[in-house]
C-alpha cells in the first residue's frame, strides 16, 4: 500500500523537524485519521523525496521528522505550454490537472486578441497543480506563471525549438515528424484560434506551424495532444 503524499515548500535536512502546513496537517489527522508514529512521503516539487514519520499529532500544526531524503531525476526534456485562458474555468483547470500527470515543465496562460476571458485565479490554480502532481506520483511541480499576452511570450520564450498549433489551412507537419529537442515551447489558441497577425508574429519569430491532427479540437482538448505528444516522443 503506498504512504500518503504531501507537498512541502521546504528543502529540510535528514534528522530535523518540520510543522506541515495547517491544510495538509487537516488532511494528515483529521481526513486520514493518522497518528504519532505513522509514515510518510513528501516532496517540495523540486526533484526531493522525504521519508518522514509523524512525531506529534496536531490538525493544525503537525510535526513530522525526516529521516531520509533523495533525489529524483527529471524528464530531460522541457516542455513549455502557452496556452490560452479559457472562458469556462473549468476547462482550464482540467488542462493544468492532465497537462501536470502528464510531465509539462511550464505552463503559461495566455492573452491572445481573441481570448474571451481574462480572469486567473492564481492560488486555486496553483493549488490543482499540485494536486495532480500528488496524484501522480511525481516529485517535479510544473511551473505556472501569471497570465501573460500572446505578444510578451513570444518575445521572452527562447527555447531550442518553437511551435504554433493553429488552424488556418496551411502546410504543416505533425510533432513526430521532428527531432525533438530536450527544450521546446508549444503555443495553443483560444476558442476562434490566433489571429493572422499573431501567426504571422509568431512565424516571424521561429515558431514552426504544427498540426494536432484531422479534426478541429477544443483549446484544452489540443494542449493535451500536444503535451502529449511533446513529452513522449
Amino acid at each position: 500500500m503506498d504512504l500518503p503524499y504531501f507537498y512541502i515548500t521546504e528543502s529540510p535536512a535528514t534528522g530535523t523537524q518540520i510543522a506541515l502546513k495547517e491544510d495538509t496537517s487537516k488532511h494528515c489527522i483529521q481526513v486520514l485519521r493518522m497518528k504519532a508514529g505513522e509514515p510518510l512521503i513528501l516532496t517540495n516539487g523540486l526533484g526531493a523525496l522525504y521519508h518522514a514519520t509523524i512525531t506529534r499529532e496536531d490538525k493544525r500544526n503537525c510535526l513530522v521528522s525526516i529521516h531520509k531524503a533523495e533525489h529524483t531525476n527529471a524528464n530531460p526534456r522541457k516542455v513549455t505550454m502557452g496556452i490560452s485562458l479559457l472562458k469556462n474555468a473549468n476547462r482550464l483547470e482540467w488542462f493544468l490537472e492532465k497537462a501536470t500527470e502528464l510531465g509539462i515543465s511550464t505552463i503559461v496562460p495566455l492573452i491572445c486578441h481573441r481570448t474571451e476571458k481574462q480572469y486567473f485565479r492564481q492560488d486555486r490554480m496553483n493549488n490543482i497543480v499540485i494536486s495532480a502532481m500528488l496524484q501522480s506520483k511525481q516529485t517535479f511541480l510544473p511551473v505556472l506563471s501569471e497570465p501573460v499576452s500572446f505578444e510578451t511570450f513570444i518575445q521572452k520564450q527562447n527555447s531550442q525549438q518553437n511551435f504554433i498549433a493553429h488552424c488556418v489551412e496551411t502546410e504543416k507537419q505533425t510533432l513526430n515528424q521532428f527531432q525533438l529537442t530536450n527544450e521546446l515551447s508549444i503555443l495553443i489558441g483560444p476558442e476562434g484560434d490566433f489571429t493572422p497577425d499573431e501567426i504571422t508574429l509568431a512565424l516571424q519569430n521561429n515558431y514552426q506551424p504544427i498540426s494536432l491532427g484531422n479534426t478541429r479540437l477544443r483549446t484544452e482538448t489540443a494542449g493535451i495532444v500536444a503535451a502529449t505528444l511533446a513529452v513522449n516522443i
